[in-house]
């Protein structure tokens, strides 16, 4: 039985498609949907450049309140993006539960929110929004589907459909 899922996005190009079907299997399933999208952390030269620009105590404060900051503008971007797709007041709206951004490496960060949440079901899109069109899945979506400890339902990339 499927009580509850939990839909990873990236925000790229084909999130809308996958979230209509995550959505889809909530209506059908009555389960309710949490949603993770992964931020990976910054990167060693960005990091390198901030120190050498910012003094210690302000780059603590910039990675403690900034990180914070930043990530809660991308939680209320990521639901403002989903009441635009769905329109204010669609009803399917009602099965999110709840919109987490993490910082992490994306597969690991989707699996340890899947544990944590307990959820039945994982939903995640083949591919990101920077794959390449000729390979038939992407890294975070293979880990997934590897290291996954409950069913996964991957939603393949709309233009490989003329493809098949």
């Amino acid at each position: 039985m499927i009580r509850s899922m939990l839909y990873a996005t990236d925000l790229g190009l084909y999130a809308p498609y996958v979230l209509q079907h995550a959505l889809a299997l909530a209506k059908t399933f009555n389960a309710e949907l949490h949603v993770v999208h992964v931020v990976e952390p910054m990167g060693l030269f960005a990091e390198s450049v901030l120190q050498s620009y910012l003094a210690e105590d302000v780059l603590r404060e910039l990675h403690s309140e900034g990180v914070n900051t930043v990530i809660e503008g991308i939680e209320l971007r990521v639901l403002a993006s989903f009441r635009d797709e769905l329109g204010e007041n669609h009803q399917d709206l009602e099965l999110i539960r709840s919109v987490r951004v993490v910082q992490g490496d994306p597969s690991n960060v989707i699996l340890d929110q899947a544990q944590r949440l307990e959820v039945d079901l994982l939903v995640v899109g083949s591919h990101s929004h920077g794959a390449e069109g000729d390979t038939p899945i992407g890294r975070t979506a293979a880990r997934v589907l590897q290291l996954s400890e409950v069913p996964v339902y991957m939603v393949p990339m709309v233009q490989n459909r003329s493809n098949v």
